[in-house]
């Protein structure tokens, strides 16, 4: 794992980056037919062909790797045949041969390698790297990763390269964990995690280097709302360049930089222990 730099042979290599792929297994091997999937474009339209998420369009095609979040093999042991690349997202994918004939892909987490063995359960599973466990079962002070929020339902959170989360407490049936936005949130403790951090830590400090990097990630370009006509924008229109007249918003006024969008009777609201803190002011949200 880590980043190599471009010569400056032109405006668009000057200052990009990419990574050297090193910690990968399979080069140049196929990945798993059996556990791939077509994904189609959406365009960042809905089912009803309206636009939900600007900036979306194009980029390169995709197999969608499934990738199992359950982990609901329990006392099945599993063998790690190779540590492979996942263009759906920013973290490594592990290929995971189990004893009783399935495969399956996992995230993979720091440290793991080819040939490991690994193990989900409640009963007799260590806690180490790469094994999965429901909260009450981990030890407090653990490093964890792919953490779910509700019994079954599939690890939500802690999930893209680099995350890590701290398992502080446990009282009754609520474990207090520590996420990598600095929020303390309360969850069940029958909700399973995988011991250790994401690998590919090093994917934020890569540097895409020209627009059309963006494009093939099917990134499209992004206009400044003061730079659109009073009926596209909020903040648009204004002799010459003007400053907008208000604080930065999306095109229905939804504030963009600090203004607080949580719904305040939001149900999960009462599982915050400790709010997040805002990136501008280092206050707690």
């Amino acid at each position: 794992m880590g980043i190599r730099h471009y010569k400056p042979t032109s405006a668009g290599r000057r200052d990009a980056s990419v990574s050297t792929f090193e910690e990968l297994t399979a080069k140049g091997n196929k990945p798993e037919k059996s556990l791939l999937k077509r994904r189609k474009k959406r365009g960042g339209r809905n089912n009803q062909g309206k636009i939900t998420i600007r900036h979306r369009g194009g980029g390169h095609k995709q197999m969608y790797r499934l990738v199992d979040f359950k982990r609901r093999e329990d006392g099945v042991e599993g063998v790690v045949k190779a540590i492979e690349y996942d263009p759906c997202r920013s973290a490594r994918v592990a290929l995971i041969f189990y004893t009783n004939g399935r495969k399956a892909y996992i995230i993979a987490p720091e440290g793991l390698e080819v040939g490991q063995r690994i193990k989900s359960g409640d009963e007799d599973v260590e806690p180490k790297v790469g094994n999965s466990m429901p909260l009450a079962k981990i030890p407090l002070g653990s490093v964890i990763h792919n953490i779910e929020m509700q019994p079954g339902k599939g690890a939500q959170m802690c999930r893209s390269a680099g995350a890590r989360a701290v398992l502080n407490a446990r009282e009754q049936r609520w474990a207090q964990v520590t996420l990598p936005s600095g929020e303390v949130r309360r969850i069940p403790v029958g909700c399973r995690a995988t011991i250790g951090e994401v690998g590919n830590s090093d994917h934020q400090n890569v540097v895409l280097g020209k627009a059309g990097r963006m494009r093939w990630l099917g990134r499209r370009p992004h206009v400044r709302g003061t730079a659109m006509n009073p009926v596209a924008h909020p903040m648009g229109g204004g002799e010459g360049r003007s400053g907008g007249g208000r604080h930065p918003c999306s095109p229905t006024g939804k504030p963009a930089k600090g203004g607080k969008t949580r719904k305040q009777k939001k149900a999960s609201t009462k599982a915050i222990v400790r709010r997040r803190k805002s990136r501008r002011n280092g206050q707690l949200k």
